[in-house]
C-alpha cells in the first residue's frame, strides 16, 4: 500500500496507575510538564504530563483505562546523553538502574561498540510502569519522517558523511572511481548498516569492481 501525505502524529500513550496523586506527584518530580488535570465528577480524571521536549505526552486517571496498574512495558525516552540523562533522573530521586546493552539479555555496561540504539537504563513509576532510557546519538537513515526540505539536508548529512569515510580510502588506494565506493558506503548506511560496517561494505565492493576491472 503506497504511503500516506495525511500526518499522523502519537500525541499521548495512556498509563493505568492506582494512585492519581501518586503518579501525579512522580512525574511531577521529573520535571515533566504537567499540561493538565481535568475533573468531571468522581467517576473521570485525566492528569496530563509531557517529557521534556517531548511530542508526545502521557496521561493517567480515572476512567480512562481498564488496565492494570504497572501492566505497561518499554515505555522509551530517547536521549543523546544517556550518562547526563540518567543523573538527572537519579538527582530527581527516581531510582534508576545501571547502564546496560543487549545481547541476548540485559548485559551491564555501555554498548561495547558505543553504537547508537544500542545503551539502555531503567526504571519505574510508582506502580511499576517501566521506563527505558535509550541513547540515540544518530538515527539511521530512513528512521525519520522528513519533509522535502529536511530530506535535501538528511542526504547532504549523509554525503558528507560518506566523504569523510571515503578519505582514507582515497589516500591509501589507487586512483578509483568515487562513486562506486559512494554508492556502496551510502546503500549500506541506508540499510541500516552502522559506519564502520559500511565502510567495510564498501572497500569489499570497491575490491570486487577494480578486480573485475584488472581481468
Amino acid at each position: 500500500m503506497a504511503s500516506t501525505d495525511v500526518d499522523m502524529k502519537l500525541e499521548v500513550v495512556t498509563l493505568p496507575v492506582t494512585d492519581v496523586d501518586r503518579a501525579k506527584s512522580f512525574y511531577q518530580s521529573l520535571g515533566w510538564r504537567l499540561d493538565a488535570d481535568i475533573v468531571r465528577g468522581d467517576s473521570f480524571r485525566v492528569v496530563q504530563l509531557t517529557p521534556t521536549h517531548s511530542p508526545c505526552s502521557v496521561a493517567f486517571g480515572t476512567g480512562l483505562t481498564t488496565g492494570e496498574p504497572g501492566s505497561v512495558r518499554r515505555l522509551i525516552l530517547a536521549v543523546e546523553d544517556i550518562d547526563a540523562a540518567r543523573a538527572d533522573l537519579v538527582g530527581r530521586g527516581a531510582a534508576v538502574s545501571e547502564l546496560f546493552h543487549l545481547a541476548g539479555g540485559r548485559v551491564p555496561g555501555r554498548d561495547p561498540e558505543g553504537r547508537s540504539y544500542q545503551t539502555y537504563a531503567s526504571f519505574s513509576d510508582p506502580d511499576g510502569n517501566e521506563w527505558l532510557l535509550q541513547e540515540i546519538t544518530s538515527r539511521l537513515p530512513g528512521r525519520t519522517w522528513e519533509d522535502a526540505a529536511t530530506d535535501v539536508a538528511t542526504r547532504a548529512d549523509l554525503l558528507h558523511e560518506t566523504a569523510e569515510h571515503h578519505d582514507h580510502y582515497e589516500k591509501t588506494h589507487a586512483p578509483h572511481n568515487w562513486w562506486d565506493w559512494y554508492s556502496a558506503y551510502m546503500g549500506a548506511r541506508q540499510h541500516g548498516k552502522t559506519p564502520d560496517e559500511a565502510v567495510a561494505a564498501a572497500n569489499r565492493y570497491m575490491d570486487e569492481v577494480l578486480h573485475i576491472a584488472a581481468r
